[in-house]
């Protein structure tokens, strides 16, 4: 049968609410011999609560504003006020219970608010954060194949394409062409593989005379099924 607790010597009794607790639910206190104070956590959260509002009142003249108890599993928003579920704020390694302070809906409103107000608006944090270039730089590189995409000339291109490794910016190319190379690694020997492949495999038309051109059947390969 275990010890009561008032009769042990790792337990102590709460000055303020009178119950005798295991000493791990007592706040640390330094000047103590065994690192505790006279107080249960909660109790000492409400006196430290209490003694708050007093300087307040005495300083300012005002009373401290009382906020609604929240339920466990839940978290209130300090700039909507809603008391939400845990699941309704992002994640953040670094926030209590691993998350953020506000809920996604303001979460998301302050991001804009901050990249409009540092950067001018969400192309050009996104520019500077994954590029390390700006709206500027990027209408440059644009500039320099005359507008277009720098393999296909495509119309219109909107997507940097940078070193994976050395995260040097190269160009501005359409979406499939800078699909492209990232499909193939950025390695020249498959690039010049692939074309290989494609002389040997596609109907090229040849040449033959100044003015007229012959189409030639791929070297290697088979023709589909009749029945496809």
């Amino acid at each position: 049968m275990p010890r009561p607790l008032d009769d042990r010597d790792d337990a102590r009794r709460c000055r303020d609410c009178g119950e005798w607790k295991p000493l791990e639910e007592f706040c640390t206190n330094s000047k103590r011999p065994d690192g505790r104070g006279s107080y249960c956590k909660p109790c000492f959260n409400q006196r430290s609560k209490a003694s708050y509002a007093k300087r307040v009142q005495e300083k300012h003249g005002r009373e401290v504003r009382q906020l609604p108890a929240v339920p466990e599993g839940h978290r209130r928003c300090p700039a909507c006020g809603e008391t939400r579920a845990l699941d309704d704020f992002p994640r953040n390694r670094s926030g209590r219970a691993g998350y953020g302070r506000y809920c996604k809906p303001c979460h998301n409103e302050k991001g804009k608010e901050s990249r409009l107000r540092l950067y001018g608006g969400s192309r050009e944090y996104h520019l500077r954060r994954r590029y390390g270039i700006g709206q500027q730089e990027f209408d440059e590189l644009l500039a320099e194949p005359g507008g277009v995409c720098a393999i296909c000339g495509g119309a219109d291109p909107q997507h940097v394409d940078h070193d994976h490794r050395t995260g040097w910016v190269r160009g501005i190319l359409c979406f499939n062409c800078n699909g492209g190379l990232g499909q193939f690694r950025d390695d020249q020997a498959r690039l010049a593989g692939a074309i290989t492949y494609l002389r040997g495999t596609t109907w090229q038309r040849v040449l033959i005379h100044p003015g007229v051109y012959q189409m030639c059947s791929p070297t290697r390969g088979r023709p589909p099924s009749p029945r496809s």
